[in-house]
């Protein structure tokens, strides 16, 4: 009898990229068998970045880091995350905690899409100690008072971020 493939999606708005989300990507592989990282377009959260640019940056950096043994796939959506997920085959959500105020939240999302598909299991990954306190949004204003994000996101990003706010400057 052979086993279905387990398929988990690391869902977010990943404006920008950081060094945290890939520590999750990396961990995430090691307990499914294909991960895929949902970038979603989220317009509502006023993002740096456009869709396009945010899908765009995940797959640079994805597919630096892909000298994983699994498949590793990024792709959009713009619908109900457990929507996603069903289409997508999807059976585990993965979710990186930091703190304890990350847990409140992510723990009543777990709860909701529990409600709306009981078949798929949210698991939380506990961020490692070097990148607890890294959030997209604390990047972005560190990056704005013109500060060193680079031990945050991969170099790539932090020239990506800066030319994102020079841009937006005129």
């Amino acid at each position: 009898m052979k086993l279905k493939e387990l398929v988990g999606v690391y869902p977010g708005t990943f404006d920008p990229i950081t060094n945290g989300h890939l520590d999750i990507v990396s961990r995430a592989v090691k307990v499914v068998d294909r991960l895929i990282i949902g970038v979603a377009e989220n317009a509502g959260k006023n993002p740096l970045f456009n869709h396009t640019q945010r899908l765009e940056m995940c797959k640079e950096e994805i597919n630096t880091l892909l000298k994983l043994d699994i498949p590793v796939e990024v792709v959009s959506f713009n619908n109900l995350l457990m929507d996603f997920v069903s289409q997508v085959n999807a059976h585990v959500i993965i979710r990186g905690l930091r703190a304890l105020s990350d847990f409140e939240y992510e723990f009543q999302m777990a709860g909701m899409n529990a409600r709306l598909n009981s078949d798929v299991e949210t698991l939380f990954l506990m961020a490692s100690e070097s990148n607890q306190f890294i959030s997209s949004r604390l990047v972005k204003e560190v990056a704005r008072f013109e500060g060193d994000i680079s031990q945050f996101v991969p170099s790539r990003i932090s020239e990506n971020v800066k030319n994102q706010l020079n841009k937006n400057k005129v």
